[in-house]
C-alpha cells in the first residue's frame, strides 16, 4: 500500500499540476507570513462554489427567506426563481440576480444573501496532497498561512519529508514552484517558514527517502 502511494506521490511531483510540468525540488522560498488577526470567514470578494450554504433573506417576505446549499451544477433554487447560477458570483451578485426574479411578482425586492457554510469554488481551494496526515481539499479563509493549513490536515505523518515539500502557485498565468520548510516550522517552531497561502495554492508532501 505504501508502495502505492509511494509512486502516487512521485507522480505528482512528475506530473502536471494544472497542464504545464513541474519539477520537483524547487530551491525558491515564499517570504515569511507577516502576523495578521486571524479572520475566521472567507475574505472580501468571495466566490460561491458549490456545496456553499447560503441564507436568502426577502426584505418583508418571510415566506421567500431561505436556506439552501449550492447544488452541484452550481445553481440555486427558492421560491419564486428556480434554477440560479450562484457558483462564481459573489452573495452582492447573486442578491442582485435573484432581485431581478423576483421583481415581476415583488415591487421592489430587496434581498440579502449571507453564507452559512462555505468551500468555494475548485479554483479558490488549498489543496494538500502527500505525506500529511489528512490530506484534503480546504476552503480559503482570509489571512490563511501554511501553519493554519497544516493544523487543518493534521500535521504531517511519521514518513513525510517536511523539509522538501512544494508549493504549486500560479502567479500573472503562470505556474510556479516553492520550497516549503514545514517539519522546520511545525516541529521545530521556526516561524520564519511560515508563508502566506493563496486560493488555488497546492501543497505537495513528499515521502522520507529513508
Amino acid at each position: 500500500m505504501r508502495a502505492i502511494v509511494k509512486n502516487g506521490i512521485r507522480a505528482i511531483c512528475a506530473l502536471v499540476v494544472f497542464g504545464g510540468l513541474t519539477a520537483c525540488g524547487p530551491s525558491e522560498e515564499l517570504p515569511p507570513a507577516p502576523f495578521v488577526p486571524p479572520d475566521e470567514g472567507p475574505g472580501p470578494n468571495y466566490v460561491i462554489g458549490p456545496g456553499d450554504g447560503l441564507y436568502i433573506h426577502v426584505w418583508r417576505n418571510p415566506e421567500l427567506s431561505t436556506n439552501v446549499t449550492v447544488r452541484p451544477d452550481g445553481r440555486v433554487s427558492i421560491p419564486l426563481a428556480e434554477d440560479l447560477p450562484a457558483t462564481g458570483k459573489t452573495p452582492s451578485q447573486l442578491s442582485r440576480d435573484i432581485e431581478e426574479q423576483l421583481n415581476v411578482y415583488i415591487q421592489q425586492p430587496i434581498v440579502t444573501v449571507m453564507l452559512q457554510s462555505f468551500f468555494g469554488p475548485f479554483s479558490q481551494q488549498v489543496r494538500v496532497v502527500g505525506e500529511a496526515t489528512s490530506p484534503q481539499a480546504l476552503p480559503y479563509r482570509a489571512n490563511m498561512t501554511l501553519l493554519d493549513v497544516m493544523i487543518q490536515v493534521g500535521g504531517l505523518t511519521e514518513f513525510a519529508a517536511g523539509d522538501r515539500a512544494s508549493l504549486i502557485r500560479f502567479e500573472d498565468g503562470e505556474q510556479k514552484e516553492y520550497l516549503l520548510k514545514i517539519e522546520s516550522l511545525i516541529k521545530d517552531g521556526d516561524i520564519s517558514k511560515n508563508v502566506k497561502i493563496l486560493p488555488g495554492d497546492v501543497l505537495i508532501i513528499p515521502e522520507s527517502i529513508l
